[in-house]
């Protein structure tokens, strides 16, 4: 077991909910890994305390800190810096708390969303996408696949949100949201970057029946590992790629600013990871 000190490094994950969040298993598994004298721990924030709580969290000398669902786009507002991502998306989901009291703001989720498609060698030049959301993870996830040369539609409920995102992203087009399950066979490539079909959260019927037959269907939600949406595809027989792969990659990046380490993503760490989620 990990011996943890008063000189221990400390950072945690910010979301409402965050009882889903399986980040604190994964740090935690890393820091105990590495012998490093430190701890990673879940916070309930909601968004109306997220600024408070973050003044807190700085002034307590804590060294960063993950953002989920549905702080991502707050969190940005509450840096003095932030990287190339996070200012084209608006968004970001790892803070960085320097020395010197200032706040560096970090959009991780689309490299690490393409770093868990390249891990199945997904094409992405030239490749149609229709991300379902948009909010802060679907801004990330759009603007790297943009970066990777793929072509971007975007539909979401609140039709204002996706019309902004495509405004600020500069490309793209907009799908209506009770009608982009007709237009399937226009794709290759489905991302789900909402909170549907979350442990605890709203369901939703998806429907996939006018899918190409080769469409890659994935969906960034991890817990449980077999959302609606992945179950949906495997009925049509699609290939899924689940969300596990996303929330790992994008995880090293946080860590390694922490606590000084870039971790490794073997087979050790998948497997103690995925024995807490529900199949």
């Amino acid at each position: 077991m990990n011996i943890i000190t008063g000189k221990a490094k400390v950072a945690a994950v910010l979301g409402w909910p965050v009882v889903h969040s399986r980040s604190p298993l994964l740090h935690n598994f890393w820091l105990e890994r590495y012998n490093i004298d430190g701890v990673y721990i879940p916070m309930s924030v909601k968004p109306e305390n997220f600024k408070m709580v973050i003044q807190a969290m700085v002034a307590s000398e804590f060294k960063g800190c993950n953002v989920t669902i549905p702080n991502k786009e707050i969190a940005y507002t509450c840096c003095d810096e932030i990287d190339e991502i996070a200012r084209k998306t608006g968004s970001v989901n790892t803070l960085i708390f320097k020395d010197n009291g200032k706040i560096f703001g970090m959009s991780t989720d689309g490299v690490g969303f393409i770093e868990s498609l390249q891990d199945y060698k997904i094409n992405l030049k030239n490749c149609k996408a229709l991300i379902l959301g948009a909010g802060g993870a679907a801004r990330s996830v759009a603007f790297s696949l943009i970066q990777k040369g793929a072509k971007i539609a975007i539909t979401n409920r609140t039709k204002s949100r996706a019309v902004q995102l495509i405004d600020d992203l500069g490309a793209g087009e907009i799908l209506e949201w009770e009608n982009w399950f007709f237009l399937l066979n226009q794709y290759d490539l489905l991302i789900n970057t909402t909170s549907l079909g979350m442990e605890g959260k709203e369901c939703y019927n998806f429907d996939l029946s006018k899918a190409k037959t080769d469409l890659v269907v994935t969906d960034i939600v991890y817990v449980p590992r077999l959302t609606p949406l992945l179950k949906e595809a495997q009925n049509h027989h699609l290939k899924t790629i689940e969300g596990l792969g996303m929330l790992l990659h994008q995880a090293r990046f946080g860590f390694r600013e922490w606590f000084g380490i870039d971790p490794e993503i073997d087979h050790e760490t998948i497997e103690y990871v995925t024995k807490t989620i529900k199949s």
